[in-house]
C-alpha cells in the first residue's frame, strides 16, 4: 500500500488526473448509488453514503452529479451491482486485494484474472491474502487543517487507534466500529474530511526490486482503469530510485 499511495501521488502530479476524471466520476457515482440503495438516501443516517459523498466532494465532483447518483438508487430503472472482492499475488509475492462493483461477475472476474496473468501474477481464492491485511477505518484530512500534534491529540481524544502525517495529509486509523464516531468528532473540530471509509491496511509491507516494482505498478494501474474496480490495495514498497524515475 505504501508503494500504491506513492504511485497515486506521482500520477496526480504528472497531470493525469484530468484524463481519468470522467472514469473516476463514474466510479464515485456508482458507489454513491449502491450506498444509497443499501440504506437510507440521507447521508446523516447512512454512514456509507456519507463516506461516498465525501470521497466525491474531495475529487470536486459536481453537486448535480452527486444528487443524480442518489436519486438513481430509488428509480425503477436502477441498476443492480454486486459487491465483489478479488485477491491475488503480483510479481515478487506481493498481496493484492481488489474491491469491485459489477453488474456482470463473470466478465469482471475474467478481466481481473487476465490482468494478473499478463503481469506474471496469479488470481487466488477469496481469503488467500486478506489475512495479511487489517480491515480498519481511515479518515483523511488536508495537512493544513492542523499541526501534527493538534491532530494527534484530537484523534486520540476522539478514540482513534493511530495517526500518521505526511506533507499532504493527516491519516487517522480507527476500528471498524468507531469510524463514524471518530470522523464526526474530528469533523466538528476541523471541518469536512477528505475521506472517511473502511479500507484494507497491510500488516507488513514487502520491499520489491525495481523490475518487480514496475510490473506491480502497471498491474495496479490496469486494475484501476477497469470500470468495475473501485479500489486496489497492495502490500509493497518501491525504491527511491524507481520513485524518482516515475516522477521524472
Amino acid at each position: 500500500m505504501a508503494g500504491h499511495s506513492q504511485f497515486k501521488n506521482i500520477m496526480h502530479k504528472k497531470g493525469k488526473q484530468d484524463a481519468i476524471r470522467s472514469k473516476l466520476f463514474s466510479k464515485l457515482a456508482r458507489e454513491i448509488t449502491v450506498a444509497a440503495k443499501a440504506g437510507l438516501p440521507d447521508p446523516n443516517m447512512n454512514a456509507r453514503l456519507r463516506a461516498a459523498i465525501l470521497a466525491a466532494k474531495a475529487e470536486n465532483m459536481p453537486k448535480d452529479n452527486i444528487e443524480r447518483a442518489i436519486k438513481k438508487a430509488s428509480g425503477a430503472d436502477a441498476e443492480n451491482y454486486d459487491e465483489v472482492r478479488y485477491e491475488g499475488y503480483a510479481p515478487g509475492g506481493v498481496a493484492v486485494i481488489i474491491e469491485a462493483l459489477t453488474d456482470n461477475r463473470n466478465r469482471t472476474a475474467g478481466e481481473v484474472r487476465s490482468y494478473f496473468t499478463k503481469a506474471g501474477g496469479a488470481l487466488a481464492e477469496t481469503g488467500a491474502v486478506s489475512f495479511m491485511f487489517d480491515r480498519v477505518g481511515l479518515i483523511a484530512f488536508d495537512r493544513k487543517v492542523a499541526s501534527e500534534d493538534a491532530m494527534m491529540e484530537a484523534a486520540i481524544e476522539a478514540g482513534a487507534d493511530d495517526v500518521s502525517s505526511t506533507e499532504e495529509e493527516h491519516e487517522i486509523i480507527t476500528s471498524i466500529e468507531s469510524l463514524r464516531e471518530v470522523a464526526k468528532a474530528l469533523e466538528e473540530k476541523f471541518g469536512d474530511s477528505k475521506k472517511a471509509a473502511l479500507v484494507w491496511r497491510p500488516q507488513n509491507t514487502i520491499k520489491v526490486d525495481d523490475e518487480a516494482g514496475e510490473k506491480i505498478l502497471k498491474l495496479v494501474g490496469t486494475l484501476e482503469d477497469n470500470d468495475d474496480v473501485q479500489t486496489v490495495y497492495a502490500n509493497f514498497e518501491i525504491s527511491d530510485a524507481l520513485m524518482a524515475k516515475l516522477a521524472g
